[in-house]
């Protein structure tokens, strides 16, 4: 347990703003075998987007440019959408492609990008540890990247904002059916000020319905004290037998060091980990898509009332 989390990490500033990001996407993506036996779960598109450059562009678009991925083996193809492909971009300027030029160039051009090898997928909490050395002592975000927001219901900036007032760290939070908190780390809570804004008092990693403090679900956004690299040392393997962030949160937060916050969330998101929600995330975007959404609707429509009911 950190004394005082260490002094406030040797004398960094109580609370400077938040300019780093870390995306852990060093697992194994053993849920979508054996698609991702050679292909990382974050490049499979949606649609015609990877699920990594969604996770990047909410990042940035907070002005958070500095973004560090802790890989693993056979997640090279993310260090290659992210960078420049002279060949295809050549090909579509000499054709005069300015739209498909603009789509291939956006990712390289979003963000800097660094890149650090977890080695072995030891938990949520170890690949933090690896990118220590590049956070420093100062607060940082947390995207997984199989966790999508829909950028109209903005939740990073108000973590980020949460942060700043109170200190500390702070975790998404989502409200969920009490049937499916075993999926989830779970937040005991206590009221703020603040409606959506809760103090977290506890968390349990995937928890029985009978151990659950809550239905507040930690979903895939965090803001992060530095001092959480000092608790993380000290948390054993948990649940899995993998080293468990939400076991260093649980920590952090019984301490008086640094308080642990946690951002209500109730907008739109969706958990690309998930085969189902895959699938329905696909559909749901090509609905609300412009150039396919009116015949794609139709389609569906359809396929559901008539073609698919012959089909059984």
């Amino acid at each position: 347990m950190p004394s005082e989390v260490r002094r406030e990490r040797e004398g960094s500033p109580l609370n400077p703003h938040v300019t780093k990001v870390v995306i852990p996407v060093g697992g194994l993506g053993t849920r979508f075998l054996p698609a991702t036996k050679a292909i990382p779960k974050e490049i499979f598109p949606l649609i015609d987007k990877p699920v990594i450059q969604y996770v990047v562009e909410e990042a940035a678009s907070v002005g958070l440019t500095d973004i560090l991925m802790v890989t693993g083996r056979n997640k090279r193809p993310l260090e290659d959408h992210f960078d420049h492909n002279i060949e295809i971009e050549e090909a579509l300027a000499r054709k005069g492609d300015a739209a498909h030029l603009d789509q291939v160039c956006e990712s390289s051009d979003l963000v800097t990008l660094h890149y650090v090898r977890q080695g072995a997928p030891k938990g949520l909490g170890h690949a933090l540890l690896c990118a220590e050395s590049h956070v420093g002592n100062e607060p940082f975000a947390v995207l997984l990247g199989d966790d999508l927001i829909d950028p109209r219901d903005p939740l990073l900036a108000r973590m980020i904002a949460v942060q700043e007032r109170f200190g500390g760290s702070v975790v998404a939070l989502m409200e969920v059916d009490p049937r499916d908190i075993h999926l989830y780390g779970c937040a005991a809570v206590a009221p703020t000020d603040e409606a959506d804004v809760v103090r977290v008092t506890g968390l349990v990693e995937k928890p029985g319905p009978d151990e659950a403090p809550s239905t507040c679900a930690v979903i895939g956004r965090f803001v992060l004290h530095p001092g959480i690299f000092d608790v993380i040392r000290g948390t054993g393997p948990g649940h899995g037998g993998e080293i468990q962030l939400t076991d260093a949160l649980d920590d952090l937060s019984r301490s008086r060091a640094a308080p642990v916050h946690g951002v209500l969330f109730s907008g739109r998101r969706y958990d690309t980990g998930d085969r189902a929600d895959y699938v329905r995330t696909i559909v749901r975007l090509a609905c609300e898509r412009d150039d396919l959404g009116p015949d794609f609707r139709a389609w569906l429509a359809a396929f559901v009332s008539h073609d698919f009911q012959e089909t059984r």
